[in-house]
């Protein structure tokens, strides 16, 4: 589904500062659907929804951001309403198997999907997550551990990985 579409359902926005910049996250009535941070690949602006900073899974995701930031959270604990085609949602799956401080490669979440040949699909639906950070598409890295392309920019990837003990 892509971004427009996700517009269509999301319910509430808000933008929050990190140290990585500005995002905006938006939610459905299921769960938290996009954080983007701005300039990204993919950001989809002002969505046509309300601006509702006092949301309160909204409020509660930048809590938990900023907690992450501060090193006090390793995991997210908010509900998700991941949209995209069954195949992107499977790596997005597959994406929050990834813990803090670990890191997978494009083929090691390929051969755990059990198609072993779709590398670059993977790649592909890695790029087009739509819940930066949440969904940790930065623990993912090229092969032989190559740092590869992030959606929000290869420094706020670099920076998160630091950030988890990742060197």
């Amino acid at each position: 589904m892509a971004n427009t579409t996700l517009a269509a359902v999301c319910t509430a926005q808000a933008t929050i500062d990190t140290p990585l910049g500005a995002a905006l996250i938006a939610r459905t009535g299921v769960g938290l659907a996009g954080l983007w941070f701005e300039g990204q690949k993919d950001y989809p602006g002002v969505l046509p929804v309300p601006k509702h900073a006092d949301d309160p899974l909204l409020r509660r995701a930048a809590a938990q951001l900023t907690e992450y930031f501060a090193g006090q959270r390793t995991q997210f604990d908010l509900p998700l309403d991941l949209h995209g085609t069954e195949f992107q949602r499977s790596v997005w799956t597959a994406l929050l198997g990834i813990g803090r401080g670990k890191t997978a490669s494009y083929g090691d979440i390929a051969r755990q999907l059990e198609q072993p040949k779709a590398v670059r699909a993977v790649g592909a639906a890695v790029g087009r997550n739509p819940l930066s950070v949440i969904v940790p598409c930065h623990r993912v890295l090229g092969s032989g551990g190559a740092l590869t392309g992030y959606a929000g920019g290869l420094h706020r990837k670099r920076a998160l990985l630091r950030l988890e003990g990742v060197a």
